[in-house]
């Protein structure tokens, strides 16, 4: 049993089990994130604090597309199956991109489903995370990264019903710098005043009231964050409208919201955004006036 302050993740995304009162916390969860790949790990737990694991949730096959930057994966049931959305580094063009696997059960083993990423095959893209519309057909929503852009898009492709490809050429939702609250990111390599914009980890959710909003991260200068924005429309092609200040500002993001075992809802998110220090932490957050607050002290 490992307390979640020893567990060196990034990326977190919960997979909540009413029926066996467990969680399951996926993530980013190799040593080195940026080098070589060894696969993605599940904990399991019914609580939030204690976890049994890691259990090997995916290991590639010598055949594998990509052999570094194992990200992001994310968990859905769909259509009586377990699918994974994750970001991998192709070795044909080394060129990031999200792919689809799965599995018969929540834990794994998952397998590659689609052939290779669905996202364009000449973009640098990352952290797709799924979405379903009101006729159930579903898209994929992933960030279109700032080194090819300078400012970073989020954008969705309609998907084939059996996830195994992208229908049509992707629509971008939006950039980075047209929410309030991000500032150009800054680092040892990339200057301020590069005008250079960092979309990250999106993530869909509906309502009780029937808003969709959208989790996603960005900087502010040096620090991590994460924003919220609503679909105007309530459709996924928008258009966005973004909050005036982020949900949380504190070096976190990567986010997603889900329903705990006693139906409180919980936003999870790494932080700092530093390897190997990064911890997911789960705090409260209520649904008032159609978006979110976080409950819990910043």
């Amino acid at each position: 049993m490992k307390a979640v302050t020893d567990i060196q993740i990034r990326d977190p995304f919960v997979i909540v089990e009413n029926n066996e009162g467990k969680y399951y916390l996926f993530g980013s969860t190799d040593e080195d994130v940026w080098g070589t790949g060894i696969g993605f790990d599940v904990y399991v737990g019914h609580d939030l604090e204690h976890w049994e694991g890691p259990y090997p949730a995916f290991r590639p096959e010598d055949s594998f597309y990509s052999d570094v930057n194992f990200w992001a994966p994310e968990v859905y049931e769909y259509k009586g199956k377990y699918y994974m959305f994750a970001t991998f580094r192709r070795k044909d063009n080394r060129r990031l991109g999200t792919a689809v696997l799965v599995s018969e059960t929540i834990a794994g083993p998952y397998r590659p489903h689609s052939e290779g990423p669905v996202t364009p095959g000449d973009w640098n893209s990352l952290d797709g995370t799924l979405h379903l519309d009101d006729d159930g057909m579903p898209w994929m929503v992933f960030c279109h990264e700032w080194k090819d852009v300078k400012d970073g898009e989020v954008c969705a492709v309609r998907l084939t019903a059996d996830l195994k490809a992208a229908i049509g050429e992707p629509v971008r939702l939006f950039s980075a710098s047209e929410a309030p609250w991000t500032t150009p990111y800054e680092s040892e390599k990339v200057r301020a005043s590069e005008n250079k914009y960092v979309t990250d980890g999106p993530f869909m959710y509906r309502t009780s009231g029937g808003e969709l909003l959208m989790l996603w991260a960005s900087y502010i200068h040096t620090s991590y964050a994460i924003g919220l924005a609503k679909s105007v429309s309530g459709q996924i092609t928008g258009p966005w409208q973004h909050e005036e200040v982020p949900l949380y500002k504190s070096d976190g993001g990567h986010g997603m919201i889900f329903k705990s075992l006693d139906d409180q809802l919980m936003l999870t998110i790494h932080t700092p955004n530093r390897t190997p220090e990064e911890r997911a932490i789960f705090l409260k957050v209520a649904e008032r006036g159609g978006t979110f607050v976080l409950l819990d002290s910043m």
